[in-house]
């Protein structure tokens, strides 16, 4: 069985629509799969009827977005009620603070000789999730930058003309909205975060105290030895094993639909506890 537990549409900021999305993971092979799109569960219902009519296993979910001790990090939810009102209302907020912070952008950018900006991005965007991804593709459409790394490298990121920083859930509000709506929280990617050991440490131990159970151990492609490190640290703090490509576009190859490393044997797979 493979099993894909992070991937994302274009609700949010991936390139295929849900129905196409599902059509792909069929295609790689992938038996079940979780749709985790940013801030948002637009993309569940037509996702959901397209599994079932391709006979694959479907597991709603979503990504949030949470600022932690100034880092940004992302708790994704696994198996959750998309009519939870507890869930929705605090995707709203976050939904509204990315509009806002998207605005802000096109500010910037226009003063730095950038006009346009803003509906620019919003032909790139859907009608729930304008994002830093949509500004990157409006960019590298008008000639600003080669391609989206560029643009972040040039515009998007700390000290340039483009950024603004975001503030998103807490790490107790993101894991209580997963909660209250029958879900399971996981760590996204741990060890893409910009952090030592002893910072890791800790965000795992304050995630555990709010209730998260899992740490998405395998992430895309990933590194056996990073892969190793991240088993051990779930095992040392009893939490569950996750995986997921983090899927957004066909053009990233390094992150394909089930396109995964094996788990190590001291994992616990988080579908361990499904029924």
């Amino acid at each position: 069985m493979i099993y894909d537990l992070h991937s994302h549409t274009t609700a949010s900021d991936g390139s295929l629509s849900p129905t196409d999305l599902i059509a792909r993971a069929v295609e790689k092979g992938v038996d079940v799969l979780a749709v985790t799109d940013h801030d948002g569960t637009e993309g569940l219902a037509e996702a959901k009827q397209a599994a079932a009519a391709q006979g694959l296993t479907f597991i709603p979910g979503v990504e949030i977005s949470v600022t932690w001790e100034s880092h940004v990090v992302h708790i994704v939810g696994l198996n959750v009620d998309v009519d939870n009102q507890t869930l929705q209302q605090g995707l709203a907020a976050l939904r509204a603070e990315r509009f806002g912070r998207a605005e802000e952008i096109a500010r910037r950018l226009d003063k730095a000789g950038i006009p346009g900006a803003l509906d620019g991005a919003r032909e790139y965007a859907s009608d729930v999730m304008l994002g830093r991804l949509h500004f990157a593709q409006f960019l590298v459409a008008a000639g600003k930058a080669k391609d989206i790394r560029d643009v972040f490298k040039k515009y998007l990121v700390h000290n340039k003309p483009g950024y603004v920083p975001g503030t998103w859930a807490t790490l107790e509000e993101a894991v209580g909205w997963i909660t209250a709506a029958g879900g399971q929280a996981v760590i996204a990617h741990p060890a893409r975060y910009k952090m030592t050991a002893t910072k890791r440490r800790k965000l795992v131990e304050d995630f555990k105290d709010a209730g998260g159970v899992a740490l998405e151990v395998v992430s895309g492609k990933q590194d056996l030895e990073e892969v190793r490190m991240l088993a051990a640290l779930a095992e040392k703090y009893d939490l569950l094993s996750s995986c997921g490509s983090d899927f957004h576009s066909p053009t990233q190859h390094w992150l394909e639909l089930g396109k995964l490393t094996p788990f190590p044997e001291n994992c616990t797979p988080i579908w361990s506890t499904w029924r």
